[in-house]
């Protein structure tokens, strides 16, 4: 079984976003916890949750995955964005528990020129601020592509982070194909290595979903730039023989492809006849 979906927006519901979800072949689906750019959340619909759990069961929908917004930065030396990143966190790992959401991830954070030591002490000092242990939601920490003063684009800056939480068994990472592409992981040509590296330097048990993404932008380039599946300068081939890898197989993918669900619809069906 393949659990494959694209992020869709929840502005009309969960309900709403489960059917469209359905109507393009998908069995999962990743979406923002809130405003992307902003702060705002709309109070959950008891009456909408309970028509969208019922959904996920009948139809066996895969684990889904929230995402955080762009405005959490968890790693820089602004106290109040730092204040309103940890606050949003614990907001939201609540909301995602009420949900039954399996995962929540985000962007480890950027250190805006403090240095990435600093940046990585921030963050884990945030999540030991906010995880209490007895949360279901799992956070994830998403592989980046190294723009900018962006922390999280080699494996033992994930690790770090890691390491240095005190309820670590309650974090993971999503691996984002383009990030890690674009950050010098060459999983086109070297896979069976960029695999057996992320193994020994965190732990494949700690890779839960996949951000399913080809790349604009070439290899190394440190540019985050998503593609249409097939499209780009990763290609299918290389992202099926990812899909289809034993290390990979099985786990969520979740497409952040441009592009609007009948593009998402194609991709879907392009990946499940070639999964293994």
């Amino acid at each position: 079984m393949i659990f494959i979906g694209p992020h869709i927006s929840i502005s009309k519901g969960f309900t709403h976003a489960a059917k469209e979800a359905l109507s393009i072949g998908a069995n999962t689906f990743q979406f923002f916890t809130r405003n992307p750019r902003g702060g705002s959340v709309k109070e959950l619909d008891e009456k909408d949750n309970h028509t969208f759990q019922g959904i996920r069961s009948e139809n066996k929908f895969g684990p889904l995955l929230a995402h955080l917004p762009y405005t959490v930065n968890l790693g820089g030396n602004k106290d109040d964005v730092y204040e309103f990143g940890k606050r949003i966190l614990k907001e939201d790992i609540k909301r995602a528990d009420q949900l039954n959401i399996e995962y929540i991830c985000f962007h480890p954070g950027s250190h805006i020129g403090s240095g990435i030591e600093y940046g990585i002490d921030r963050i884990s000092s945030a999540i030991n601020e906010v995880l209490t242990g007895n949360e279901r939601v799992m956070l994830l920490l998403e592989t980046m592509s190294g723009k900018g003063t962006e922390i999280g684009y080699t494996f033992e800056q994930i690790k770090k982070i890691i390491d240095k939480v005190n309820y670590s068994a309650n974090i993971g990472v999503c691996f984002d194909t383009c990030h890690t592409f674009a950050a010098g992981y060459d999983i086109v040509n070297k896979l069976d290595c960029v695999l057996k590296e992320f193994d020994d330097v965190i732990g494949i048990e700690k890779l839960k979903v996949v951000h399913f993404n080809d790349s604009m932008k070439e290899f190394n380039s440190k540019k985050d730039r998503h593609e249409i599946i097939g499209k780009g300068l990763i290609g299918l081939e290389a992202l099926v023989n990812f899909m289809n890898h034993p290390l990979i197989k099985g786990k969520p993918l979740f497409l952040e492809t441009p592009g609007d669900g009948d593009i998402h619809r194609e991709e879907i069906k392009i990946l499940r006849n070639r999964a293994l």
